[in-house]
């Protein structure tokens, strides 16, 4: 073996090659922020992301409280392509309100959504990062390339229910929501960004436009944390909310979480915290593999 590829092998190691694809080793969950990944799941692959959390909320000019619990869950399915995913978002939530005069107890699906997400753009698709066979400097320098996103789309629609206190109607109702998401990774993927860019309830008297923005960093194996923004507005109800939480990595295949949410108004004041669990199956994940010849690449 000559100086150069001497050289070469040991900055192989020392810069191990990240792939960012659909399908991961490990288990890629959305939870517990509220933002929705760039990536699907995988052609094929399975996943359950579901949880419980209480919920606090004071208005100080109406003089209510609401004090309840919910439960939500999100089903993700890798459909026909990698880049394709059929999504199920679910929300149930029961509560008490609370005025001067009254209590009522209230109770159904916050939100019920269905639709499909699918990449538009990966930038790491057939990229590798050049190595200077002669500089430890330029091979530590930022990767610019990070800051050019994946994106994705995503389509549903919103199913209202009649005779439900969380819908702006009583009348059962079906109505559009569509959604920009893009996704960096920095750092060899230790941090990852995610923006999500929403209309919901378009056709109907209380269209509804937000955003999300989400920052996550893996401390190592098993451990991630996150802090996240999320602010919307409409004619109904307006406000930003204030999140952040850590998620632990059991095996591959399954991972438990906890967060708390706080917003920054008073009309109403929201406080929540919630637990929850990501299980993925993968058992019909057929993954693509090169094989390399061992003695090709000892002429190389």
């Amino acid at each position: 073996m000559n100086k150069i590829n001497k050289i070469r092998f040991y900055i192989i190691l020392l810069f191990p090659i990240i792939f960012y694809g659909q399908y991961t080793d490990q288990i890629n969950s959305n939870r517990p922020g509220e933002t929705m990944s760039a990536f699907s799941v995988g052609k094929s692959v399975f996943q359950v992301e579901t949880g419980v959390y209480g919920i606090h909320e004071n208005h100080d000019l109406l003089k209510y409280e609401n004090n309840g619990f919910g439960v939500d869950m999100t089903l993700r399915w890798g459909l026909f392509k990698e880049r394709l995913e059929v999504i199920a978002n679910l929300q149930y939530q029961n509560q008490q309100q609370t005025s001067r005069f009254s209590k009522e107890q209230q109770s159904g699906f916050k939100q019920t959504v269905l639709g499909v997400k699918y990449l538009i753009y990966d930038p790491f698709f057939n990229y590798k990062r050049k190595i200077n066979l002669y500089s430890w400097k330029a091979n530590r320098a930022f990767n610019w390339h990070q800051l050019i996103p994946a994106v994705s789309v995503f389509a549903g629609a919103n199913l209202s229910f009649s005779d439900n206190p969380y819908s702006f109607s009583p009348e059962s109702s079906v109505s559009p929501k569509i959604m920009l998401i893009t996704q960096n990774h920095f750092g060899d993927g230790k941090w990852v960004f995610v923006t999500n860019i929403i209309a919901n309830y378009i056709t109907t008297e209380f269209p509804s436009h937000g955003y999300v923005l989400t920052l996550t960093r893996g401390f190592n194996d098993k451990w991630s944390g996150f802090i996240e923004n999320q602010g919307y507005k409409s004619n109904f109800y307006s406000d930003a909310i204030i999140r952040g939480g850590a998620a632990y990595l059991i095996n591959e295949n399954f991972q438990i979480d906890a967060s708390v949410s706080n917003s920054l108004k008073n009309t109403p004041s929201i406080l929540y915290g919630g637990l929850g669990l990501s299980w993925r199956f993968d058992g019909n994940y057929k993954e693509v593999r090169v094989k390399i010849d061992k003695d090709d690449d000892k002429k190389k």
